[in-house]
């Protein structure tokens, strides 16, 4: 490589560090930015363009899976490790502030740490976050993982662990990895049995998320949680259908 070339490279990424300190960088320069640091001595534009235009955005890069980023050309192993660094650098980031905070001081927040957890998977996970009595996340457990289109679900185990951890609120979380598809029938009888189950041990749902594609579902803000009042006689025809 000849010294010019060395100090255009060098010279462009000083003006795009600069751009970012203005905020007045593009996605693909954003990503161009980044991927100088895991790939110094190359000319890392057109990679940033393939990504995007691969991918759909800078979203969708960050989900995307270690090895699908790795087929890009000019993307290796290091560089792959190091945008999915970004990305759990930011999940636990979300993370560390739901701690910190009631989970509805910011909704945005709950929403955004739901897609970087589960959005983009291939497979279905099903998670359960546990709160305390303040609405503070306690632990988030990955409950379960499943196929393309179906994760298992165990009740029981839920309240065992919400026991165990003194938890008074739960949220539900998994994902469809088919873009845009909202609750199933078989979702929304799974929510209501839990919710009634919780409800024996005074314990609140809080919500079910549901996350497909850039979107966020929410059960509660789709009225499909039961009411709070429901009796607990009714509950105890669902346990008895339930698998041990």
């Amino acid at each position: 490589m000849t010294t010019d070339k060395k100090s255009w490279r060098d010279g462009h990424r000083e003006r795009l560090r600069e751009k970012f300190l203005t905020a007045k960088l593009v996605d693909y320069e954003l990503m161009e930015l980044l991927l100088g640091y895991a790939i110094p001595r190359r000319d890392v534009r057109p990679v940033a363009r393939q990504l995007l235009q691969t991918f759909g955005g800078i979203y969708q890069v960050l989900m995307a899976p270690i090895d699908e980023l790795i087929k890009i050309d000019g993307m290796g192993q290091s560089a792959a490790t190091y945008i999915k660094i970004m990305h759990d650098l930011m999940r636990r980031g979300y993370q560390g502030a739901l701690k910190q905070q009631p989970v509805f001081y910011e909704t945005d927040q709950l929403m955004d740490y739901c897609r970087l957890l589960v959005g983009g998977k291939t497979i279905e996970e099903f998670h359960i976050l546990y709160l305390d009595k303040t609405f503070r996340l306690l632990a988030d457990d990955l409950h379960s993982s499943g196929t393309v289109d179906w994760a298992a679900v165990y009740p029981k185990e839920i309240l065992k662990r919400v026991l165990d951890l003194g938890a008074r609120v739960v949220i539900m979380l998994h994902n469809h990895p088919t873009p845009n598809m909202s609750f199933s029938n078989d979702d929304i009888e799974l929510t209501r049995t839990l919710q009634a189950m919780l409800h024996t041990i005074d314990v609140e749902l809080y919500d079910h998320l549901l996350v497909s594609g850039n979107l966020v579902y929410s059960a509660k803000n789709m009225f499909l949680l039961l009411n709070s009042n429901k009796p607990r006689s009714d509950v105890s025809a669902m346990v008895a259908s339930m698998d041990d």
